[in-house]
């Protein structure tokens, strides 16, 4: 074999393991790009509803926060009415459920949590620079501070799907820990392991 025998050899050699990486980088490029063009496209919305400026719908002109999810059910907290009061939203009929009772002019609610049927919501409120955490039920339109006689800041209460416990964090110990009370306001009996 020659010289230029040899460096055309060569050469061929050399092409084909270009060919051989421009391939596999064709094909790297083209699975990626596949992939991430796939996840890009439109996820699936649980519920999509349209702002109404009249606050007759889920979303309106006012802030709409801390909402919370429950079945069929979204509690929340707005300030549509000009201070922050509880709003209950139910999804299938896709309207806001009138809740008597609940809302006080003197009161600041947050941090609503709702039992999967939406009849019994659980929110902090702030009355006369106290916090407490009240149970609303929506069948008796009964409102009930449960955490009167608590001698401690609390906050961030949540409701059991069944609507029978609600847990909620008390500064009771000097710490933030967890509280459990029956929907009757007794707590909880919540066995502690040994210090």
């Amino acid at each position: 074999m020659g010289i230029k025998q040899k460096k055309l050899t060569t050469q061929n050699s050399k092409l084909k393991t270009q060919n051989s990486q421009a391939v596999a980088i064709a094909v790297f490029l083209s699975s990626f790009l596949s992939s991430v063009l796939s996840s890009c496209a439109p996820s699936p919305r649980l519920l999509n509803f349209p702002f109404d400026p009249g606050g007759r719908n889920l979303n309106s002109l006012a802030d709409e926060v801390t909402p919370q999810i429950a079945g069929r059910y979204i509690v929340f907290v707005s300030n549509r009415e000009g201070k922050q009061d509880v709003y209950l939203f139910d999804g299938v009929l896709r309207r806001l459920i009138d809740l008597p009772g609940l809302n006080s002019l003197d009161a600041i609610a947050s941090d609503p949590s709702v039992s999967r049927d939406g009849r019994y919501i659980v929110f902090t409120s702030t009355r006369k620079g106290r916090v407490d955490i009240y149970l609303y039920d929506r069948e008796t339109t009964q409102l009930r501070n449960l955490t009167q006689n608590l001698d401690a800041f609390v906050r961030r209460p949540s409701i059991s799907a069944d609507g029978n416990t609600i847990a909620f964090e008390s500064s009771a110990n000097g710490q933030w820990d967890i509280l459990l009370l029956k929907r009757s306001g007794q707590p909880l009996d919540v066995p502690t392991a040994p210090r």
